[in-house]
């Protein structure tokens, strides 16, 4: 059971931190297990709690907790949550909630597009000079759509004859 716990442990460690090892858990991560896995009830194991318990096991200068002051932690908030059981028992108790567990992305701030995003990102109803910066799939045509691009070939840009004054030489 504690190999499992272990596991679960080590995947909270890793959750939203890129640079983690998942070896040492933060304070945040140390919540969200213990919010995910139905340890923090709300009644008798409050996130106050989770808090206090997380702090005092943690070294004095220390912003993380190894697996063993994880396991200690685990211990006293057992102690709260299933009052009047052995220790033993307590810390099965926590590591069967703790089973197979991942951290939920549930709940999470998703992307809405609403009505009026879409018609205003509607490339097709865009009317004037903004209608020249893209093409007819809706793709940007980048600096050629935002800049009057100059051809750069030695005429005016009215005259009709652009390109013949190698025929008349010849």
């Amino acid at each position: 059971m504690e190999s499992e716990a272990e596991k679960t442990f080590h995947r909270f460690a890793a959750f939203g931190e890129s640079s983690s090892s998942g070896t040492e858990m933060n304070n945040k991560n140390f919540s969200k297990l213990c919010k995910d896995c139905g340890i923090m009830d709300g009644k008798a194991v409050t996130s106050t709690d989770v808090d206090i318990v997380f702090s005092k096991v943690k070294a004095k200068n220390a912003r993380t907790i190894t697996f063993q002051q994880f396991k200690e932690a685990m211990k006293e908030l057992g102690q709260k949550h299933f009052k009047g059981k052995s220790p033993d028992e307590v810390l099965e108790n926590i590591y069967g909630l703790m089973g197979g567990k991942d951290p939920a992305t549930t709940g999470t701030t998703k992307a809405t597009t609403v009505g009026a995003v879409d018609r205003l990102t509607d490339t097709s109803k865009y009317t004037g000079t903004h209608k020249e910066r893209f093409d007819e799939s809706g793709k940007g045509k980048g600096i050629a759509g935002r800049e009057e691009m100059t051809d750069n070939t030695g005429y005016v840009s009215g005259y009709k004859g652009a390109g013949t004054y190698d025929k008349k030489t010849k």
